[in-house]
């Protein structure tokens, strides 16, 4: 497992931060954030299904109006640490690649309100059934760093072992500047919505 540092991330991962986001736009991960343990079972866990994190409007109960736009307001990355080995049987997360393309171009038109869960997986997020499926599988210590919109599932547990992840999020340090150069995250977007660089 790759040494992690007191504050629970390999000493790599802020160089790595920088690269994606942007130098000084982001804040460091206060905790590990969620840790979805999945453990063996012949039994659907209830909780499959394609979706994005979302990103603000996070007061409300209701997970499902939380809410998502196009500038990624909230969030900088999604992160998938691994805390255990994780192979195809051990309930990898499952992703579809290239997805984040189709959500920029989903939540353009919805500005800076942008759209809720809810909304954006009212048709199963047909927009990306064409994207090819890869499973986060990996050692333990190996962290997934994504672009904000990449859809994704959490899936059964088939394997032998207790399978640990964490899902920290990211946050971005302010608003969305367009003053500043655009990091590669921001490109992706501008790229999948049309926008001249």
């Amino acid at each position: 497992m790759a040494p992690y540092s007191q504050e629970g991330e390999p000493p790599a991962i802020p160089a790595r931060f920088n690269a994606l986001v942007g130098k000084g736009r982001w804040l460091k991960p206060n905790g590990l954030g969620t840790f979805p343990v999945r453990f063996p079972s012949p039994d659907e866990p209830g909780d499959v299904g394609w979706h994005v994190d979302a990103n603000f409007g996070t007061d409300n109960p209701d997970f499902m109006q939380w809410r998502v736009n196009v500038k990624s307001r909230g969030r900088a990355l999604l992160m998938l640490f691994l805390f255990s080995d994780v192979g195809e049987l051990d309930a990898p997360t499952k992703v579809r690649k290239g997805s984040h393309r189709a959500i920029a171009r989903q939540l353009l038109p919805a500005g800076e309100d942008g759209l809720t869960l809810g909304e954006l997986a009212a048709d199963g997020f047909a927009s990306t059934a064409g994207c090819e499926e890869v499973l986060a599988t990996g050692e333990a210590g190996t962290v997934y760093l994504c672009h904000p919109f990449l859809v994704h599932s959490a899936q059964p547990h088939r394997g032998t072992r207790p399978r640990f992840m964490a899902q920290p999020a990211l946050l971005p340090k302010g608003e969305f500047d367009p003053a500043l150069p655009p990091s590669p995250v921001q490109i992706a977007i501008r790229r999948a919505i049309g926008m001249e660089l």
